[in-house]
Formats: structure tokens, C-alpha cells, sequence
């Protein structure tokens, strides 16, 4: 629904661009309709989830009504009304099935907006699923509101069978250490501080270095520092990577560094966190996926940590008209 680049300080003109083609402004809105016209099958709305996230920060449901960015979904509706497609597919974070907004004099959860506006018309079901159920190696929880029209089947997809592992993905990619590039693009380590790789180094797969006994997160005069424990975490190779978030390019935020492999003198391998391929793979993006070789790494990091995972999408549409 808008574009969420600002957080690339080195994008102030492109934040102006797009700013000026948001979907909130008249002429936008209606040359998106127009050029639908004179019809269409499907719409998915992907309205921005900053609003409704409660990632990092302690959100109450009044601030959440007034956030601006949770009412971008009302021009969803608008464009359900106008255009009148076959199907629609509404996603964002689970928040998206309780934050209330004001619609028509009265405050209403978005499934209340979507029935009073079209209980007649659609079939409307949501349900609040995880990625890892539908073949993605990362545990990523998504609010699904899907809409069909009335004498159309569109069932929710059957869970998989069994979850696909960390190391199925991104287990056969070559080992690297903080700063390395290997020959495979995009695979390539960020560099970290000496203090950050020597603790991380001493941190088992799976494990915080909260939890080491010497090599911990210190302050300068070498007192431990206090924090969260999923800070500082390697994952773990044999289950779906935790959700990717935003600052997956940060040792400190939530469950960011490689699992790595223990090596013969007692240390891990790979004290860094994941790269840029390894989080489009757990992600279920292609390897070969056509980024420009100019994109800014922290760019591609946060769109990735915003976004909902392809095959799980994939899998949803394509049941489309089964029983």
C-alpha cells in the first residue's frame, strides 16, 4: 500500500519519490483503478505492518488505532468496492485480526469492515498461519484474511507433513567468518567487532553468549551486560529458522547469527550473522532472484525482513478452486 524505505538514510530522495506516489493521495488511487479497469480477478493487499507490530516496543491498542498506517487497509476496501474482483487475499503481522479502526461511526476490527462491506458478495474466512506449516525454513506468523466471491471455492492449504530445516537450506553453502566473500553472490559475511566474533566463536549452535561463562557481551570496564536472551543467539540447523526480522543484519537483535559448526580446538565456525543468500533462501526467495548488483545490502536486508514469504503464497493461491 506504501512504499517503507525510510529507514535507508542514504535514500532521503527516494523516500520523496515514493512518498509522492502513495496510494492516500487522490490521483494515485484512481489511476491504480483505472488501470485494472476493465477487470480483474484477483487483489492482494499488503498494507505496511509498523503500525500494528509489537516488535521492540511495548504498543497499546489506543495507540494503535490512531497509528495512520493502519488505516492505509481502508483503501483496500475502497479498491474491493470499485474494481469487484474474483478473489482478494489481505496479509499482514497477527495483529492485522485485532486492531480496531474507525469505519463508518463505529470502531471495527478489519474482518467487521470487510463483512459489513461485503458479507453478500464474498465468502470471507482469516486465520492467523505460520510459514514453517507450508514448506518455508523459517517460522514466520502471518494474518490471512481471504475473500472469494459467493459460488467460488477457495479453501485454507493443508499444513505439510513435516517442517523443512535450517541446514536443508542454507547447510551446503560455504563456511564463512565475519568480513569473508565467498564466489557466490550475495553470500557474503558482514563484518563485526573483534569482541562480538570472540564471544560468538565461543557460543554453541543454538545457545546466546548470555549464557557463556568468560566469553560474554561485556561492558568497557568488562562487567556483563544485561540483556535479552534471544540477543546474541546462533540459531539451529535442524528446524525452521526463527522469524527474520528488519535488524537481521545485527548480532544484538533476535536470533541473528549462523548456527555454526564446532571445530576441533572447542570454538564455532562462522561467528556472523546469516547473509544476505542465506536469508532470501530461509525466506523461500530463488537463489538466482534478479536484485540489482547496486542494491544496497542493508536495503535487500530490511525488504526481506519486512516481507511474507513467496512459497507460502504460493501455496494459499494455489488452492484456489479445490475442495
Amino acid at each position: 500500500m506504501k512504499y517503507t524505505l525510510w529507514r535507508h538514510t542514504a535514500s532521503r530522495k527516494i523516500v520523496v519519490y515514493f512518498e509522492n506516489f502513495c496510494i492516500t493521495k487522490t490521483n494515485v488511487f484512481l489511476h491504480i483503478i483505472s488501470a485494472c479497469k476493465p477487470k480483474i480477478d484477483f487483489i492482494i493487499a499488503s498494507p505496511p505492518c509498523q503500525g500494528m507490530s509489537v516488535a521492540g516496543k511495548n504498543r497499546k491498542q489506543p495507540q494503535m488505532q490512531t497509528d495512520k498506517r493502519n488505516h492505509l487497509v481502508i483503501y483496500a476496501v475502497k479498491a474491493i468496492k470499485q474494481l469487484s474482483p474474483d478473489y482478494v487475499l489481505i496479509e499482514n503481522v497477527p495483529a492485522l485480526l485485532k486492531i480496531k479502526i474507525e469505519y463508518a461511526d463505529n470502531l471495527r476490527s478489519i474482518n467487521e469492515i470487510l463483512s459489513f462491506e461485503f458479507e453478500n458478495k464474498y465468502d470471507i474466512e482469516s486465520e492467523i498461519l505460520d510459514s514453517a506449516d507450508y514448506g518455508v525454513a523459517q517460522t514466520r506468523l502471518r494474518a490471512i484474511i481471504k475473500m472469494n466471491r459467493k459460488g467460488t471455492v477457495w479453501n485454507f492449504p493443508k499444513k505439510e507433513n513435516r517442517k523443512i530445516s535450517v541446514e536443508e537450506t542454507i547447510g551446503k553453502l560455504p563456511s564463512l567468518e565475519a568480513g569473508e566473500k565467498s564466489d557466490i553472490k550475495w553470500h557474503f559475511a558482514r563484518p563485526h567487532t573483534p569482541e562480538n566474533i570472540l564471544f560468538m566463536k565461543h557460543t554453541p549452535t543454538g545457545k546466546t553468549a548470555f549464557s557463556n561463562d568468560v566469553y560474554y557481551p561485556k561492558k568497557k570496564d568488562g562487567t556483563r551486560i544485561k540483556g535479552y536472551e534471544s540477543s546474541y543467539r546462533r540459531i539451529r540447523w535442524n528446524v525452521p529458522a526463527p522469524t527474520i526480522t528488519i535488524r537481521n543484519d545485527c548480532m544484538a537483535s533476535q536470533r541473528n547469527v549462523h548456527p555454526g559448526r564446532l571445530l576441533p580446538d572447542g570454538t564455532y565456525s562462522d561467528a556472523r550473522v546469516l547473509t544476505p543468500l542465506e536469508i532470501m533462501l530461509l525466506n523461500s526467495l530463488p537463489p538466482d532472484w534478479n536484485i540489482p548488483d547496486d542494491a544496497p545490502e542493508i536495503l535487500i536486508r530490511q525488504c526481506i525482513g519486512e516481507s511474507i514469504p513467496p512459497l507460502m503464497i504460493k501455496k494459499i493461491v494455489e488452492n484456489i478452486g479445490r475442495n
